[in-house]
């Protein structure tokens, strides 16, 4: 990397930033312009900002820039999604608090990201273990469980035994916690859940309002939702035991009941637990199961295990079924009990060969009537198939019309209800550790759950805590867990559980509109700044975190504290792709991998890449960057060396958005290149004076057909192709005959165009051109649209099928004019040797077809 004498970044990047602040440009109020609300997900302070992040902020940032230009009253904000396990850990690897490394890590990445020039609006800045952030959510919490929507209840969860607390799912990996190693069992514990699935139906017909967001995430969203149409059914037990005369099953394949071989229910399920009172192997089993995952994939992938109770139970189609205990069946999922179709499930096929139970076809594919051996058939609902004696009568139809016609057969035989039901669970946001927001109750021996008195909040954290003890210290501190009872005055203890971080962030959105509120929004700025416009950030986070964003913008507006608009909190929804690098990667004595910054190697002139000290190095390309693989790029780096704008440009214009990026350091050589180019043109243009001439409209048409361009780039989210453009118009300008006067106009528009992307230089080539006031507050250019008329027209010319030549003619020649002109072409002539064409066909305004 060299830095350039005559482009001065670092004082041009300097200059500019300085003066944005000094004017106060990015600061957002309510005005009487229309609003437009941009927003990036906010980061984790993880420790460093790498060259992925800039380019999701870029994006913002385009946008931002190119809205306030386009006259809207802009917010732009950031902030920190700053709770969660990570710091708690770095805590207890570091004898340090979760508080200290935060905050820390913020302000190094804050350091990181103001040099990028970002259009943001830092008076705005919070993080969300900010006490008062995090009391206001306190705050929204006691609403929402006011109004129904918080509630407490036993719950089966992944409990790790030796750091004593709850892992969400993605803590689990391969059975064990991903700090301590210990297996995980599921442990029944009394939570907090938000009512979520109460709102199902609306979360999912709102998706259709959603115009705006990328089909995938929509169709991942209603996955996960899960709505389906199924039967509400009780299989009667062949004899009633510990008070329970049969088992009730909810099945979205009623249609398969016919092949129904067992039952099986959850250990959790109650009749389960009453037979384990009594049974001590099956208490034991119900124990080891406990040791597996909670999550249907982890099930899925767990050795199917069961316990046969000895208990039978009538099929109305006629028969007993044995009931079964099994690992695989969830508590939480419908009624804790299934019907096994082992024909049609692979699941319960692998359970039936594992136990000898009966394998019983419910039907056969239209052309091919063998039956199920080891693959369980189980073809799309759409699909039409054979019946093998279906309950309603049917012989071929589709699984969805089968599953409707035993529906209505089961109501009218009186042995089962048509219901539909959704996927989606309640969220379960209990988490015993302490870096997160503490629920804000009481419990009191009198009293029960007391709601803490919102003159107390926040309920702050206390500093003084350790993590030389296993759990969560919120449980052993004494002076912070025991406290008055709000109702009575007793002596009562506080919930020591925090908030599943996912609640930080579900809301951040709408506490920008009025981050220094007492209350948790302010209505009048909500009614004013809400929806987001264009919310920007990672495909990865395309269910959980929006749908409880989705699910707390209902909820703020049921408690008030948002506009009945505000339903849907994004109106726009943009996912981004990464930005990968090379991973250098060598192994040591036992073979194990050692990975090497990219500063660390060096390309051999034979592309070889090696250490500094000749060691050859194995190359993974484009990988996504990792701290941990060691293929990060710092952007402080980059900046150093080229200037915020190379950055920028850099990661906008390689590639579509949404796509992947790879990261060159030949990549950004050149974009700083072309960079340093625009500024000499920019001062040769300002020290050069020529007298208007001909090629004056030339350059008027190229520049309303860059703005026209570069414009729809923006709009559709094609930076790279607004990029495309902005190279091609300054190749265009550099090369112009046109007058002096003619040229600055012409530079003047090509900062403005740049301006989203390149801020610094563009702000440097608007000044240097005599452009008024800032760049970045210039109205956005329009392109006339009597330029982007076309007097002539390109037209390829094929000979003999093959296109060989090009010709430009007026638009409005007639065919006889084109003919004469493609006749002098020097290809033709070629091809033609002296003679004359077979056939010569102008295709008006599109081909003109020789053959020879």
């Amino acid at each position: 990397m060299t830095a350039d004498t005559t482009y001065d970044t670092a004082a041009i990047d300097a200059k500019w930033q300085d003066a944005w602040d000094r004017a106060g440009l990015f600061r957002a109020a309510r005005g009487d312009a229309p609003k437009y609300y941009v927003l990036e997900m906010f980061p984790y302070p993880s420790g460093r900002i790498h060259i992925g992040h800039v380019r999701n902020y870029a994006m913002g940032d385009v946008i931002a820039r190119y809205k306030m230009a386009r006259g809207f009253n802009v917010l732009h904000p950031m902030g920190w999604d700053a709770f969660g396990m990570p710091a708690e850990n770095a805590a207890m690897a570091s004898g340090g608090h979760p508080k200290d490394w935060t905050y820390q890590n913020i302000d190094v990445m804050r350091g990181q990201m103001k040099p990028l020039g970002l259009s943001i609006d830092w008076s705005r800045e919070f993080a969300t273990c900010d006490p008062e952030y995090y009391g206001q959510q306190q705050a929204l919490f006691l609403d929402m469980l006011e109004a129904g929507l918080v509630y407490r209840k036993q719950a089966t969860v992944n409990w790790d035994p030796v750091d004593m607390t709850v892992l969400a799912n993605e803590q689990v990996e391969n059975g064990r916690g991903w700090r301590s190693g210990a297996e995980v069992e599921r442990r029944e514990l009394t939570q907090w859940f938000f009512r979520i699935s109460d709102m199902a139906e609306d979360l999912l017909d709102g998706l259709g309002d959603l115009k705006d967001w990328p089909e995938k995430v929509r169709l991942m969203q209603e996955n996960w939702i899960g709505r389906s149409r199924g039967l509400q059914m009780t299989f009667p037990l062949s004899r009633p035991a510990h008070g329970h005369d049969g088992i009730e099953v909810y099945t979205t394949r009623p249609d398969t009941l016919r092949g129904a071989s067992f039952v099986a229910i959850a250990p959790e399920h109650p009749l389960a637990r009453a037979l384990a009172e009594a049974d001590p192997d099956l208490a034991q089993f119900a124990v080891d199961v406990r040791r597996g995952g909670t999550t249907e994939e982890a099930l899925e992938k767990a050795e199917k295990r069961g316990y046969d109770t000895g208990l039978t139970v009538q099929n109305p189609l006629g028969g007993a079924l044995p009931v079964w205990v099994a690992n695989f069946v969830l508590m939480d999922y419908g009624t804790g009990a299934i019907f096994g179709c082992p024909a049609h499930d692979q699941r319960d096929l692998d359970f039936a060969r594992k136990y000898g139970l009966p394998v019983i076809d419910t039907f056969v594919a239209t052309d091919d009537d063998s039956r199920v051996a080891e693959t369980a058939f189980v073809p799309p609902k759409s699909e039409p198939v054979r019946w093998i004696d279906q309950p309603a009568g049917l012989d071929v139809a589709t699984g969805q019309e089968a599953i409707e016609a035993t529906i209505d057969w089961a109501e009218a035989q009186g042995i089962g209800t048509g219901r539909t039901q959704y996927r989606l669970r309640d969220w379960g946001l209990s988490r015993q550790r302490y870096w997160g927001c503490p629920i804000p109750v009481v419990h009191c021996p009198d009293c029960g759950v007391v709601p803490e008195r919102k003159e107390n909040l926040p309920v702050r954290l206390p500093d003084d805590v350790t993590f030389d003890v296993p759990g969560n210290p919120l449980d052993r501190h004494p002076t912070w867990r025991d406290t008055a009872c709000p109702s009575c005055g007793a002596a009562a203890r506080r919930e020591t559980d925090t908030m599943d971080t996912f609640v930080d962030s579900s809301w951040y959105y709408a506490r920008f509109t009025a981050p220094h509120a007492d209350t948790p929004t302010v209505m009048a700025d909500a009614d004013y700044w809400m929806n987001v416009d264009q919310y920007i950030g990672g495909v990865e986070h395309a269910i959980l975190h929006l749908l409880y964003s989705r699910f707390f913008a209902r909820a703020m507006k049921v408690t008030g504290h948002l506009p009945d608009k505000a339903r849907e909190p994004f109106n726009a929804l943009f996912t981004q792709g990464m930005v990968t690098h090379a991973i250098y990667m060598t192994r040591d004595g036992r073979g194990r991998a050692v990975y090497h910054l990219p500063e660390d190697t060096v390309a051999k002139p034979d592309g070889l890449r090696v250490l500094r000290d000749g060691t050859e190095v194995e190359v993974i390309p484009s990988a996504k960057m990792s701290k941990s693989k060691k293929n990060v790029v710092d952007p402080q780096d980059i900046i150093a060396a080229y200037g915020a704008d190379t950055a920028r440009w850099f990661v906008l214009s390689d590639s579509p958005p949404e796509r992947d990026v790879e990261w060159t350091a030949a990549g950004a050589d050149a974009a700083h290149k072309h960079l340093r180019r625009v500024h000499r043109l920019a001062g040769d243009i300002a020290r050069a004076d020529r007298p208007a001439n001909a090629a004056d409209a030339d350059l008027a048409r190229a520049t309303a057909r860059a703005t026209l361009e570069v414009t729809e780039g923006i709009e559709g989210f094609a930076f790279n192709k607004s990029v495309a453009k902005l190279y091609e118009f300054a190749a265009t300008l550099g090369r112009s005959d046109a007058g002096g006067d003619a040229r600055r106009a012409a530079m003047r528009v090509l900062a403005q165009l740049m301006a989203p992307m390149t801020p610094h230089l563009a702000e440097e080539v608007w000044q240097m051109m005599g452009g008024e006031g800032f760049v970045v507050r210039a109205p956005w250019p329009e392109a006339d649209p009597a330029l982007l008329v076309e007097d002539s027209v390109t037209l390829p010319i094929q000979i003999n099928g093959k296109r060989k030549s090009e010709i430009s003619v007026p638009r409005d020649m007639d065919a006889a004019g084109v003919e004469a002109l493609v006749l002098q072409d020097a290809a033709v002539l070629r091809a033609l040797n002296g003679g004359a064409p077979r056939k010569l066909i102008v295709v008006p305004g599109r081909i003109v077809n020789v053959v020879a």
